[in-house]
């Protein structure tokens, strides 16, 4: 077992990227004239921790960080540990976490500074099995902490699904007791080209856009980027050299969010294999699992991690609506990393190969529809109310009806609906009589099928624009890679 604050950090500056908001609730919260409570959650590695202690500036009267994989007496221990770093020296070994808590007390009502900040950073793993940590923790704050005026109790956690049901949603004492709860997501495109600018890093829109693509906005992948190599060598040490960084990283990433990872990753597995997505019932019959509230619980934790993204089907009931694998690093590792090449360098190898080629039209889809924000505003409709959905229907000859999937349509309260369709090129991309013609059967579908009066607004979403051409008037809105950049 390692010690879970020895943590591998890899920071070359010490600034903040993007957290506008997020800075602003914990600064707030630290100047506020009564006692608060803070909760971050969100994936691992998008750096919950990194925004705490610079938002704070470190200012911490305790700090302590849980101990990965321990026991409840290790836990103990560990916690005295840091009690006796920040200042509390006499300390009787405290059998309970009852007993811990109280000698945090001790060590409040010893600290002279004017606002005390409480950092407990890997909540979930102080909860050993059979532990009092979550009572304990709700009379820490609710009979004690909350009655005072000068504390601010900030908790942090990676394994989400236990934040979500143990603080979050908590159903005891803690029940509506939070301040602020922030749920840290990914770096956009925008801020992971300010991350990288930072370091001194020479990449263009398309570049970013690709490293995107495998890495998602996470700043801890982003992190080992080193100038001087182009993105394919990048690449190719972070996740196929010989001791690659990154080579273990999707069994470490379910095992620390999830205690028990087998179910989920079962999940993630199925939604893996298709484009489409599936929903609640097709999953179950491609999972083989039982249909009960821990399946919908799973369903809706992998959500809140940013791994799956639940959407409405057009005209269709809640219990229609279908889940996609969003995840950009999951969906490559299952398409190039489950089966690890022996090549060294892959991926330097791999560009324009048909396999690569399928899969960046699949992960710059992902990639959209995690911009959506991005495109409404490239649209000019951020201020009109909208909402993200799909829409398929079975081929029926008989009613001229083709077959279609679209996966993304936005919903226009003005009585408008953008049918956007991704298109992943590294040039302009050039609309075919064959294109031209796709485009009209999901449009005349989607009106056959759901007698929708709305107007239509083919979209294109493509890297570099549409180049000029005989069906390119047919597109009505075209959105480009520096566009989801805004």
């Amino acid at each position: 077992m390692v010690n879970a604050r020895i943590t591998h950090m890899r920071r070359t500056n010490d600034l903040l990227i993007g957290r506008k908001n997020e800075q602003r609730i914990l600064t707030e919260a630290f100047q506020a004239d009564e006692s608060k409570f803070v909760a971050v959650y969100g994936r691992r590695r998008v750096g919950k921790t990194y925004l705490i202690r610079k938002s704070l500036d470190s200012r911490f009267t305790f700090q302590h960080t849980g101990y990965y994989g321990g026991k409840l007496a290790d836990e103990l221990f560990e916690f005295c540990a840091s009690l006796r770093e920040y200042g509390l020296k006499e300390i009787n070994k405290p059998k309970n976490w009852l007993e811990a808590f109280e000698l945090l007390k001790e060590l409040i009502r010893n600290s002279t500074e004017e606002r005390k900040v409480i950092f407990l950073d890997e909540l979930s793993w102080m909860d050993t099995h059979g532990s009092d940590f979550i009572i304990a923790l709700e009379g820490f704050w609710n009979g004690w902490a909350s009655a005072r005026t000068d504390i601010l109790l900030v908790v942090c956690g990676s394994v989400t699904s236990w934040m979500l049901s143990k603080i979050i949603h908590n159903k005891g004492e803690l029940y509506n007791r939070l301040s602020h709860r922030i749920h840290l997501q990914p770096f956009t495109l925008k801020e992971c080209e300010e991350y990288i600018r930072s370091r001194n890093i020479v990449m263009n829109h398309h570049q970013i856009l690709e490293c995107y693509m495998i890495m998602g906005g996470i700043p801890y992948y982003w992190s080992f980027l080193e100038k001087g190599f182009s993105l394919p060598q990048n690449i190719d040490r972070i996740f196929f050299a010989k001791d690659a960084p990154l080579e273990h990283e999707f069994d470490s990433l379910y095992a620390a969010l999830f205690k028990k990872p087998k179910p989920y990753v079962k999940i993630i597995s199925a939604l893996a294999k298709t484009k489409a997505g599936m929903t609640r019932e097709e999953l179950l019959k491609a999972t083989h699992m039982a249909d009960s509230g821990n399946f919908s619980i799973r369903l809706e934790e992998l959500e809140s991690c940013g791994f799956l993204w639940k959407y409405r089907q057009y005209g269709m009931k809640e219990r229609s609506a279908v889940y996609q694998l969003i995840d950009n690093f999951t969906l490559f590792y299952y398409k190039f990393l489950e089966q690890k090449p022996t090549d060294e360098h892959y991926w330097s190898n791999q560009i324009n190969m048909p396999q690569v080629n399928a899969w960046c039209g699949l992960a710059f889809e992902r990639v959209c529809l995690e911009h959506v924000p991005q495109m409404k505003q490239a649209l000019g409709i951020s201020g009109v109310l909208s909402e993200a959905c799909s829409w398929a229907c079975k081929a029926d000859p008989a009613n001229d009806i083709y077959g279609s999937q679209i996966d993304l349509m936005i919903v226009r309260k003005d009585q408008v609906i953008n049918l956007c369709e991704m298109k992943f090129s590294g040039k302009k991309y050039t609309v075919t009589a064959k294109v031209d013609e796709e485009l009209g059967r999901k449009v005349s579908d989607f009106i056959s099928v759901t007698g929708a009066r709305y107007a239509i607004h083919t979209t294109l979403v493509t890297p570099y624009g549409v180049a000029d051409g005989s069906y390119a008037g047919s597109i009505q809105n075209v959105i480009t890679a520096d566009d989801l950049f805004c």
